[in-house]
């Protein structure tokens, strides 16, 4: 299906075509249509898979029309970053219709926000927290949203946003269209459903399972050898981008601290760092610039970045959703991707939940010239795991060993 078939205005033709749009995703084909006759959605739908614009696109449809220069549209999101994202999709979908959007968000000066404000815009893409502050010193006018959209609601819930969410839904009309997306449903994202939505259209595609352009490795190693395995396995494969996930901001850090003295171009993405560093992070792997991004889970959720060939866990996520949204940062708008994830024992109980959803038993790699048997250095020295010497590993529970991943090719430096 695509775009001419939704019976979009016009305008918005030319932003499609700049966006690079052709065939429409399955989430959009489900969703537009609801969106554009005003009912309340709930959808569901994995990274990648156009979700975006999904709702921004009935968005701009309605705001052709009718007044400017008030807000009339308000989308919340956990993350700045995800924030700034969905701003560009807007730029780029609304490209010479003169509507306006702004992001809202902490971290940064609120000056040229409450500007922006005061100078009429129609669209805000705001977290919560900043937007109650410039709504309490009305700056931000809600009473004029028509729509609402809560973007990634099982995060927000994940962060503790929603009782601010709850503060903000208070704030608006309650004639309006309201719109939530989320991966997952815990029991208060489903609360809040209930409380905000009136009569919703449940719309999911793709919700349990990986994208299918995605190859999926684990890679057994002992805890102690995680980061030399992970320097052997960049040697053997195309570096141009790269994001590796790590379960803390202090392990990220150290993580592309050690990957920066071996030479590669890199970076990384989690809370400590500045918004300024936040976005020359991302700004610079968008570009090429750095190769590697090292990130959490919670700074990296949508980031949208459609050239990444591999995902490396380099610690296994929390839980089977949390790797969904990872490794869909790879394989996205049907490119192909390799996931490889590290895993220990103590990950066993994850692997099994993670092949249950698939259906199918995940392969196991084992580099043939790396040491597996490299003991553990003594606790109280504090000194990195050694490298290990390239003898021939032994795997007691393994009588042959799985050649190097198919994908795998030459280092680029």
């Amino acid at each position: 299906m695509n775009f001419n078939q939704f019976k979009l205005d016009s305008r918005l033709m030319a932003g499609i075509n700049r966006a690079g749009y052709s065939e429409a995703t399955p989430i959009q084909i489900a969703a537009i249509p609801a969106a554009l006759e005003g009912k309340d959605i709930i959808g569901t739908a994995q990274t990648g898979t156009g979700k975006t614009a999904t709702f921004v696109l009935p968005i701009l449809n309605k705001l052709l029309n009718g007044p400017r220069n008030l807000a009339r549209a308000l989308i919340v999101t956990p993350t700045r970053e995800l924030a700034e994202q969905i701003n560009d999709n807007i730029r780029t979908l609304s490209a010479g219709t003169g509507l306006r959007s702004i992001t809202v968000y902490g971290g940064v000066g609120a000056g040229p926000q409450v500007k922006a404000l005061k100078s009429g815009v129609e669209i805000l893409v705001a977290c919560p927290g900043r937007l109650l502050d410039l709504a309490a010193q009305r700056y931000a006018r809600l009473e004029t949203i028509e729509i609402l959209v809560l973007d990634e609601a099982d995060r927000m819930f994940d962060m503790g946003f929603l009782p601010d969410v709850r503060r903000i839904v208070k704030l608006l009309p309650t004639r309006r269209q309201t719109m939530l997306f989320s991966a997952t449903f815990p029991a208060e994202v489903e609360k809040l459903a209930a409380e905000t939505l009136t009569t919703p259209e449940r719309i999911a595609v793709g919700l349990a399972r990986p994208a299918h352009t995605v190859t999926h490795a684990l890679y057994p190693v002992p805890k102690h050898l995680k980061t030399a395995l992970t320097f052997d396995i960049l040697k053997r494969t195309d570096t141009n981008s790269v994001l590796i996930f790590t379960r803390t901001r202090h392990r990220a850090q150290a993580l592309a601290q050690k990957l920066g003295r071996e030479g590669y171009r890199v970076t990384s993405l989690h809370s400590d760092r500045t918004q300024g560093q936040r976005q020359n992070a991302l700004n610079g792997f968008r570009s090429g610039h750095f190769q590697i991004m090292v990130a959490t889970d919670i700074a990296a959720r949508g980031l949208d970045v459609d050239s990444i060939s591999h995902v490396i866990n380099f610690d296994m996520p929390d839980t089977p959703d949390a790797y969904i949204h990872r490794i869909g940062r790879t394989g996205r708008a049907e490119r192909s991707g390799d996931a490889f994830t590290l895993v220990t024992p103590e990950d066993d109980d994850m692997v099994r939940e993670l092949e249950k959803i698939m259906e199918q038993k995940l392969p196991r790699e084992f580099l043939p010239d790396f040491n597996y048997n490299v003991a553990a250095p003594p606790a109280q020295t504090g000194q990195p795991a050694p490298r290990g010497p390239r003898t021939a590993p032994h795997h007691p529970s393994n009588t042959h060993h799985t050649p190097p991943h198919p994908r795998f090719g030459p280092k680029k430096r």
